[in-house]
């Protein structure tokens, strides 16, 4: 008995010969004996051709495979290609936008220690960066006025000089800060007790008169508030920039405490860690959340770390700490120091207004008479304010001069107390800096408590009493009020410089007569008015 031959039930073959029995004929032989059976021949013929048809449908489906396999593989490759591609692309943009910047940036820079060589050669006491700023507005109004295309070309050839400006102008204020122990060290605790309630009372006060005179004038003239032109924003900081100048601070201060020497002076040793420790100190102040800033500024949080950096350095290396806040600024161009490279950009900080006076330009045409009539009352204001109140409490009159120019920013107060002699420069920048972080800090409390709503209002009279200090914090919550801020510092400026250039030519030409006498003549001339 022949054993039978078993067949997977699910094999190919058997689906295959299952298929052919059902769509074939079998062919029948008749035998000798009567009975009927299938050909032998005829089922190897079959199955012959049904493993043929089965190969072949099985090559087509390892074939269609093959070739899905190689497009695949084709557009993998085609998606390497172009993520590539997008690498490249995206490193040209980063390497051309850094090319832009200090080409930018390195203009305005040229351009303001150019007029600042010319003026000094020229023995021209008025600011050099007034001076170029006023230049570069014409330029553009001119431009605009004949040629749009061009305006709007130089504007955006600018714009990162003018957001790095932006990004990074608290760090500009902060060497006086720094250095303010060993400014204030001359100075008896009376008078500095004295300096204080003049700062913060003439704050308030010089608040209250630019807002209500702005209010009474907007009554008068019936001005409409049209929404002002976008002004665009610096970038945030990233992680990289800290862990970045966290990496320069380390490896500097260690370096300047083995090697006090190594890049010749100790100034400029110092000049990288401390330099690194104010930029970190901004960039952790600028992260910390909105209700602490309210009490710790960025520009407090800056001025400690320096200052902590430097005592730090003094302790381990046994030098103290004056003599690092010494190397900290110089005031010496040969020998600069960390706080020198950043007051360096001041006059490069007055230059970059030009650009937010043109933008701003059809809203100072329309709300001039609120912007200049609140300019020139605050600003006589602040003059003879400060003046009388610091003579009424017996304040040398020698620090009343230093105090002056309280209201306005750094370099412009420098120069204006530079017309001056025997004033106290570093006070008088402390002096500004402290103003800033007084309104910074208080500027929209008080304004709410004065019921100052309106936006112009508010922007006029936290430029008047606070520069810029206070115009960035108003603008960080209420960026409607930004473009009037902007607007109303520019005109400040110019008219406190005016006004400080009278009385300077009037101290030099009677200097024969004494400093004191003749700061007692001012006073006197004052009160009479």
């Amino acid at each position: 008995m022949a054993t039978p031959l078993v067949t997977p039930l699910f094999s190919p073959l058997a689906l295959s010969s299952s298929r052919n029995r059902h769509s074939c004929p079998k062919t029948l032989f008749q035998s000798k004996n009567g009975k009927t059976s299938d050909s032998s021949a005829t089922q190897k013929l079959n199955q012959t051709r049904l493993r043929k048809t089965d190969g072949q449908r099985t090559r087509f489906l390892q074939m269609g495979s093959r070739e899905m396999s190689f497009g695949r593989k084709l557009s993998t490759q085609a998606m390497d290609g172009a993520g590539t591609e997008n690498t490249s692309t995206t490193i040209s943009r980063k390497v051309f936008a850094a090319t832009h910047l200090l080409v930018s940036l390195g203009i305005i820079l040229a351009a303001d220690q150019f007029l600042k060589q010319a003026f000094v050669a020229a023995s021209i006491k008025f600011p050099s960066a007034l001076f170029g700023m006023f230049c570069i507005f014409s330029l553009l109004m001119i431009l605009d006025s004949v040629v749009p295309a061009a305006a709007t070309g130089m504007m955006n050839f600018f714009e990162p000089a003018f957001l790095f400006i932006q990004r990074w102008l608290p760090l500009f204020y902060v060497p006086s800060l720094v250095v303010l122990p060993l400014s204030l060290r001359d100075i008896p605790a009376a008078s500095g007790v004295k300096i204080c309630y003049i700062v913060a009372g003439g704050w308030l006060a010089s608040l209250c008169v630019a807002g209500f005179t702005a209010i009474a004038v907007r009554k008068m003239v019936k001005t409409e508030m049209t929404e002002a032109e976008p002004m665009s924003k610096p970038s945030p900081f990233s992680t990289l920039e800290l862990w970045s100048w966290s990496g320069i601070f380390v490896v500097s201060f260690v370096g300047a405490l083995f090697y006090p020497t190594s890049l010749g002076t100790s100034a400029r040793t110092c000049l990288p860690f401390l330099l690194s420790s104010t930029v970190l100190g901004y960039i952790v102040g600028s992260g910390l959340p909105s209700s602490i800033k309210k009490v710790f500024h960025p520009i407090i949080c800056c001025a400690l770390s320096s200052v902590l950096a430097a005592l730090a350095f003094g302790y381990a290396s046994g030098s103290g700490l004056d003599p690092v806040l010494g190397d900290y600024l110089t005031k010496v161009a040969s020998d600069p120091g960390a706080g020198d490279i950043l007051m360096g950009f001041l006059g490069s900080v007055i230059l970059s207004f030009a650009f937010s006076m043109f933008k701003q330009r059809k809203l100072v045409k329309r709300h001039a008479a609120e912007i200049f009539t609140s300019v020139i009352v605050s600003t006589l204001f602040s003059l003879y304010s400060t003046a009388l109140v610091g003579r009424l409490v017996g304040l040398e009159p020698s620090l009343t001069v230093s105090i002056l120019p309280r209201c306005i920013t750094v370099a412009l107060a420098l120069s204006i107390v530079s017309l001056f002699e025997g004033t106290n420069s570093s006070l008088t920048a402390a002096v500004v800096v402290v103003t800033g972080l007084i309104g910074a800090n208080f500027v929209q409390v008080v304004l709410d408590k004065l019921r100052l709503r309106d936006p112009i209002a508010r922007g006029i009279a936290t430029a008047s009493s606070a520069h810029g200090l206070g115009t960035a914090a108003l603008s960080a919550k209420e960026p409607e009020a930004l473009p009037f801020c902007a607007m109303f510092l520019n005109p400040t400026r110019t008219l406190n410089r005016t006004t400080y250039r009278v009385a300077g030519s009037l101290d030099r030409s009677r200097a024969n007569r004494g400093l004191i006498n003749e700061l007692i003549l001012l006073y006197n001339n004052i009160s009479a008015m």
